[in-house]
């Protein structure tokens, strides 16, 4: 199989009626290959011309019968978003603007490291759960994205290094679902492109290396149990609830007993016991960076199955928040060290392209109207819209 080479076309360029095959998982798309009439197997063919090779044009699949090829003309398209700009960072690091349907743009970075290559991926438009250190959710909240526009971005990051073309090394051998949004509320089209992820007969990653991160919806959670074994992290922050409050307001419907427990039920379910849980915990000077928080922390997840992943806080607009001197990073990463955690400091990368973590922005159709409250200076989540959990 060789890749296409048409230019993959704008979201408003769909024609009405068509249905959308490249966010199709595989029984879905069985299912609706049963429902025209053809073979359940064709779905491994056509799903390894899209996500093997890149193809987006029906009639370059060329293992499918000609009167196959004409149908999916007539009611199918593999329709991918579109890229608005890209940015290249001094460390190698890329980051895309994509646009989705309804103009809204998201964006997704690609860090490469040691023979690595890491995808950071969005899946909502802007973020309804506005967390104190987070620039994306201080853009308030447009809609969730589709598995298309998910597994899109993935698409679309292989197609950019031209990977699809036969001989060429694996590209993306990780992906985290850390960019955009919160995962969790975006859960049925989240799962179906984690599923094409990990499909051999999609991207053939591990689940060992495809990372849902969440910022604690429990009963999502419970329910991701039932229907994923992707690697699982956790976006902590804080060592108890007062301060998580203030930082992840979420946290007051789902403490952090609760978001803990329900980890460890997920694990559970694993066939994998030795799996663990990464904790991520962004440090922000003065505000959770100092030694009695290290060792508080320590004292929460004494006996929980995890590592620590530290996070110096990436500074950006709209916020006051200040990044952690060195050596209070490495006293607090010392306290955590010594109590016996495996811990790590993420490295900032693409901080020159604003593509670090936390500094995703990306342009919003703001529903809720935050970004005009933090604009003004008075954005408090208690002031704010409900949000949508559930």
């Amino acid at each position: 199989m060789q890749p296409a080479a048409s230019t993959p076309q704008p979201a408003e360029a769909q024609v009405a009626g068509r249905v959308n095959l490249l966010g199709m998982s595989r029984g879905k798309l069985e299912q609706f290959l049963v429902s025209i009439g053809e073979k359940p197997f064709r779905a491994q063919q056509i799903l390894k011309w899209i996500h093997h090779a890149g193809v987006d044009d029906f009639e370059q699949m060329t293992n499918l019968g000609k009167n196959l090829r004409a149908r999916l003309q007539e009611i199918a398209e593999v329709r991918p978003p579109e890229i608005v700009s890209q940015k290249d960072s001094a460390d190698g690091t890329r980051k895309w603007a994509i646009r989705v349907s309804g103009g809204g743009l998201v964006e997704t970075v690609f860090i490469p490291d040691n023979g690595r290559g890491t995808l950071c991926v969005s899946s909502q438009v802007g973020c309804s759960l506005d967390c104190s250190f987070c620039s994306t959710g201080k853009q308030g909240f447009q809609r969730d994205l589709t598995a298309a526009e998910i597994i899109g971005q993935v698409w679309l990051a292989i197609r950019s290094f031209d990977a699809f073309t036969a001989g060429k090394d694996r590209v993306v051998t990780n992906v985290v679902m850390m960019g955009m949004g919160e995962p969790l509320l975006n859960f049925d089209n989240v799962v179906d492109a984690m599923s094409l992820m990990m499909d051999d007969f999609g991207y053939g990653i591990s689940k060992r290396r495809v990372t849902l991160s969440t910022s604690g919806v429990v009963p999502a959670l419970d329910r991701l149990g039932d229907v994923s074994d992707v690697s699982l992290a956790i976006s902590l922050h804080a060592p108890n609830d007062a301060l998580r409050n203030e930082l992840v307001p979420i946290n007051r419907k789902y403490p952090i007993a609760e978001l803990l427990a329900a980890c460890e039920r997920y694990l559970a379910r694993q066939s994998d016991r030795h799996r663990v849980v990464t904790v991520e915990y962004t440090l922000i000077a003065d505000v959770n960076d100092r030694l009695e928080h290290a060792r508080e922390l320590a004292q929460l997840l004494k006996d929980f199955p995890c590592k620590i992943n530290l996070i110096p806080f990436n500074p950006f607009p709209l916020s006051d928040c200040r990044r952690p001197s060195k050596s209070a990073i490495s006293r607090f990463w010392q306290v955590l060290t010594d109590a016996g955690f495996v811990v790590t400091v993420r490295t900032t990368r693409g901080e020159d392209i604003d593509a670090a973590c936390g500094q995703l922005v990306g342009q919003v159709a703001d529903r809720t109207r935050r970004s005009e409250r933090y604009r003004r200076g008075d954005g408090e989540f208690a002031e704010a819209e409900p949000v949508r959990l559930l």
